[in-house]
């Protein structure tokens, strides 16, 4: 699976850092650090933190994978 966040829509509400905090980590108080591969025994909590974002900036799977390849 792979995880793409849109760093200009997250507003550091953090709930994903809290969900998944082997994928995602705040740095400071609005920096958003993750891992764009998600190990297989993290999926379960990267869609679940996918889900409650505030702002949906987390797109997953195959739309990422597509999504990261026009980066």
């Amino acid at each position: 699976m792979n995880v793409v966040v849109d760093l200009n829509r997250c507003q550091g509400y953090a709930q994903c850092a809290f969900l998944a905090p082997q994928v995602f980590e705040m740095h400071g108080e609005e920096a958003l650090l993750y891992s764009p591969v998600v190990p297989a025994d993290q999926h379960e909590r990267v869609a679940q933190a996918a889900a409650a974002c505030p702002v949906q900036a987390i797109l997953v799977g195959e739309e990422a994978g597509a999504d990261a390849g026009r980066r």
